[in-house]
């Protein structure tokens, strides 16, 4: 284990971020902010990156301090504005895709400030052809305040294609057709530029626009906008009354004041119509956000309002509802069904049956729509987009599109359907329908089967990020923060592998980041960041698997952001700790707030609600020794004020008004109010350690191509050798990027992994497949229905074919198999009914074969009102014999999206791959 030093000292010393990472040669010296006074009283927990005190915490120059058990002040300013680079990576966009070069491949202008203090402007660049400043910048010059940059493009190479032959090739291959083209953007690296392609249709300031009709578009943007700068409010006082919820008091009034803060925050985090507003910045009721928040807290503070905005998440015929996320949502998304432990969270807590009986059928409908949309029955996992990480290019490499996304099967998603199964089983059990137990049962143990098997990476002692691919999958070794934390809590790991999780998931000075490595030239969201939610669900994990050391580390990094920023925030960046510069933030956030809470009811006294009783299982580290008490804490009938002195876990002895208290358990029948005594054993906890990590870029994707027997790329920044797949297995290691491979025999496909020196992956490029029409053939669909009369372009053959609703809901085709094997079916398709990012209209099909159900059919949405906007669905595999195979691609019950009223493709063909 070592301290990040990702810095030179002397730029955080001038960032004023060095602070304590002077304390790392001599642990015993107080930070040199530190007062006179303060440098007599020992901290309760020091890092490399900032020091805890009883009443205070100290980052660098900043202070964060409880004046009392209300009232919090705080100096910190954030960072972001000072000393920025004043080289300008960007690209152009059209239509908010990464369509311009390849990745990697950006323009790049030195703004420098000019004389007579004029205005900064990029020469006329032409689209595709990178332009690179060469301009040598004087040390310490860095980018000055508010410069005011006009970026120019030439986009009449585009427009001329345009008129020549109706399209313009793009660099991948793509043809953008003249009628598609809606928006010209640029992206970039300094703000208010952004990488985040999707959303650039939010920020009109990044549009280009060409007022005189010439080819030419421009946009002026403000580059290190001081007006922007971030500052907390420099103090809070508690005003609203919060006397009716748990008060808690200890011998760390910085603590104290910080459960207050988050208890003030839930109070207010409610809505007049008595759902939760996720966040300050977040209006309405978002399925994962909601339920990550009941299952942390709210279940036992608020349930009544959890109760409500959960039944604000169900259609109309009683099934959860998918937020928006990639490519339309469902099934590309997958992971509302966290709202079932959601559920059964309330369950425990209340007692309610009437509740239990109506969330039950909720429940169940949605998993019978996931088994033949989502599972996966060759590995027992569950397809689906990262629970909670529905920013696509945050956590995927850029070449996957929403159907390789909707393919992927990630590990988070997955632990969440395992838990989703198992609480479905207990709710059976409740309910007397033991067939429905058994069998759910059996599918959870699927899941947890499929995870161990295919998710754990042995050689790091973690499960991997996710599995990916088309035709073959591999795993992406990344560690993936809440997936690893769930796999812990749920039970879905086996033997010893909980503790190994615990010790071996990279860690940074600030926290956990959502995914390690990260992922180079992507700003902080969730690459690169800190949730504190995420952080709280890592503690949880900790005290259950008795790591004194991860769960001390994760309650101050929820602690030391709420009190130098005076809120909970969602997020923050991993690599400084800061709140500004992640690409969205908000205070007052609903999932922040609630894992502070959780940190204290089920970390601190160990609550484990069950459903006939309460049970204590108290995990105080030794840092944190002494008298606490949480007063008023209603559990269903009760009124509980509990007392707790010492350190350590486990209980020496508990008392329920003066008599010894059975198995630590308050049993659900209690009622009134009751006083509650615990001594734990003040004896040390066993040895427990964390990996501690710097922080660290994954290199680059490659982008492969192949000709005259070999594969070619250009070379990664960083890299030091190239890991070759062939159809997803090892294949040779090269450390120059070229690769020679002979000619295929069958169906064969590679990617490139580049490795640097610290053995970090990049994600392996996107597949590559040689010589394909080898072992490739295509049916045109129009061989089944008439032919559309819309006049999108792009498609092969004589046209397409519209499904809908109500036009073609069963196609036929006759396709025919040159020899008995395995093939890979998919299909052309077009989806212009909204943007890649949000919205709800993935189209849903289910391909069969006589009677017998192949798989579904996912068509995600490609662009608003891109309807020649080509690709293609996810493959599926079958066996089919030689002759003539007979396919039917039809809407099926289960195929109902969350739009409800368009469920709507372009077909253009079906394609038919041999791949053995």
């Amino acid at each position: 284990m070592h301290a990040p030093t990702s810095y030179s000292t002397g730029f955080l010393l001038a960032l004023g971020l060095l602070g304590s990472c002077q304390m790392s040669k001599a642990p015993s010296m107080p930070p040199v902010s530190a007062s006179a006074t303060r440098q007599a009283v020992p901290p309760v927990w020091q890092s490399a990156a900032y020091t805890v005190y009883r009443d205070s915490l100290v980052q660098g120059r900043y202070t964060a301090r409880a004046r009392s058990r209300t009232e919090l002040t705080s100096n910190y300013q954030s960072p972001a504005n000072e000393f920025q680079s004043p080289q300008v990576n960007f690209k152009f966009s059209l239509n908010g895709k990464d369509n311009e070069m390849q990745p990697g491949q950006d323009h790049v202008f030195m703004a420098l400030p000019q004389a007579g203090g004029t205005g900064l402007e990029t020469p006329l660049i032409v689209f595709g052809q990178q332009y690179v400043d060469r301009t040598p910048v004087p040390a310490n010059t860095y980018l000055a305040p508010n410069t005011p940059l006009k970026i120019r493009l030439d986009l009449r190479p585009v427009l001329a294609a345009f008129e020549k032959q109706g399209y313009y090739p793009l660099y991948n291959g793509q043809k953008l057709y003249k009628q598609d083209l809606k928006h010209v953007f640029v992206a970039g690296n300094t703000a208010p530029l952004s990488w985040d392609f999707d959303n650039l249709i939010n920020k009109p300031q990044l549009e280009l626009k060409d007022p005189d009709g010439n080819g030419i578009y421009e946009t002026t943007v403000v580059l290190n906008a001081h007006s922007d700068a971030k500052t907390t409010a420099g103090e809070w006082k508690q005003t609203l009354d919060t006397s009716g919820m748990p008060q808690y008091s200890s011998d760390y009034p910085l603590l104290d004041a910080l459960y207050n803060l988050a208890l003030e925050e839930a109070k207010r985090a409610v809505e007049p119509d008595g759902t939760f507003r996720t966040g300050q910045e977040w209006a309405g009721v978002w399925t994962r956000d909601i339920s990550y928040s009941i299952i942390l807290a709210q279940a036992a503070l608020q349930p009544e309002v959890a109760k409500t905005s959960l039944l604000r998440k169900v259609t109309p015929d009683g099934r959860i509802i998918q937020d928006t996320g990639t490519g339309g949502a469902y099934p590309c998304s997958t992971d509302r069904m966290i709202w079932a432990t959601a559920a059964w969270e309330i369950y425990k807590t209340t007692g309610d049956e009437a509740w239990l009986r109506k969330a039950y059928p909720i429940i169940k409908k949605s998993i019978e729509d996931d088994v033949p949309n989502a599972y996966d029955l060759q590995t027992g996992l569950v397809r689906g987009e990262s629970s909670f990480l529905d920013w696509r290019e945050q956590t995927y490499p850029k070449w996957m599109q929403p159907a390789d996304i909707y393919q992927s099967e990630n590990l988070g998603t997955n632990v969440v359907h395992f838990q989703a199964n198992q609480v479905l089983a207990l709710m059976a059990d409740k309910l007397g329908h033991k067939f429905v137990a058994a069998m759910h049962r059996l599918l959870a143990e699927n899941i947890k089967k499929g995870i161990n098997q295919h998710l754990w990476l042995d050689g790091k002692g973690y499960y991997a990020q996710y599995r990916y691919g088309r035709n073959f999958a591999l795993v992406s070794p990344k560690a993936e923060a809440l997936g690893e934390a769930l796999t812990v809590l749920f039970g879905a790991t086996e033997g010893s592998r909980a503790q190994t999780v615990m010790a071996h998931t990279p860690v940074m000075d600030y926290g956990i980041p959502c995914i390690y490595p990260q992922i180079s030239g992507i700003p902080p969201y969730h690459n690169n960041a800190v949730w504190p939610f995420v952080q709280s669900y890592w503690g949880l994990a900790a005290a259950k698997t008795g790591n004194e050391m991860a769960f001390m580390e994760s309650l101050m990094a929820v602690s030391r952001p709420a009190a130098l920023f005076l809120t909970n925030k969602e997020n923050f960046v991993a690599s400084n700790g800061d709140f500004a510069g992640t690409q969205i933030n908000s205070s007052n956030m609903l999932w922040s707030l609630s894992g502070s809470l959780a940190l204290v009811y089920k970390g601190l006294f160990g609550m484990d609600f069950q459903t006939d009783r309460l049970v204590f299982q108290p995990f105080v580290p030794q840092a944190l020794q002494g008298t606490r008490k949480l007063t008023g804490f209603k559990y269903r009938q009760a009124l509980l004020n509990i007392e707790m002195t010492g350190f350590g876990q486990g209980i020496r002895t508990i008392t329920l008004d003066g008599q010894p208290l059975a198995d630590a358990a308050v049993l659900a029948t209690l009622t009134g109010p009751h006083d509650i005594k615990i001594e734990l054993p003040s004896t040390a906890f066993a040895a427990s350690s964390l990996n501690k990590v710097a922080h660290h870029m994954s290199p680059m994707t490659p982008a492969v191509r192949y000709a005259n027997g070999r594969l070619a790329w250009a070379r990664v920044e960083g890299a030091t050798a190239y890991q070759i797949l062939r159809n997803g297995q090892f294949a040779g290691r090269t450390t120059e990027p070229v690769f020679p491979v002979p000619a295929p025999q069958t169906y064969t496909e590679y990617q490139v992994v580049a490795i640097d020196a610290q053995k970090a992956e990049s994600f392996a490029s996107e597949p590559l497949a040689v010589e394909p029409d080898k072992f490739r053939s295509t049916v045109e669909v129009e061989t089944a229905a008439n032919k559309s009369g819309k006049a999108y372009k792009g498609a092969t053959g004589p046209g397409f074919v519209e499904i809908s609703k109500t036009q073609n809901r069963r196609l036929t085709l006759r396709v025919p198999v040159p020899a008995d094997g395995l093939y890979a079916v998919d299909f052309r398709y077009a989806n212009g009914n909204g943007p890649i990012n949000t919205s709800n209209k993935c189209a849903i099909r289910t391909l069969s074969q006589g009677k017998q159900q192949l798989g579904t059919v996912v068509l995600p949405q490609r662009g608003v009102e891109e309807w020649s906007d080509w690709g293609y669905t996810n493959p599926i595999t079958v066996r089919l014999s030689k002759g003539t195979a007979t396919l039917t691609l039809s809407f099926e019950p289960a195929n109902k999206n969350m739009n409800g009223e368009v469920n709507q493709a372009m077909l253009d063909h079906l394609r038919l791959t041999r791949i053995q």
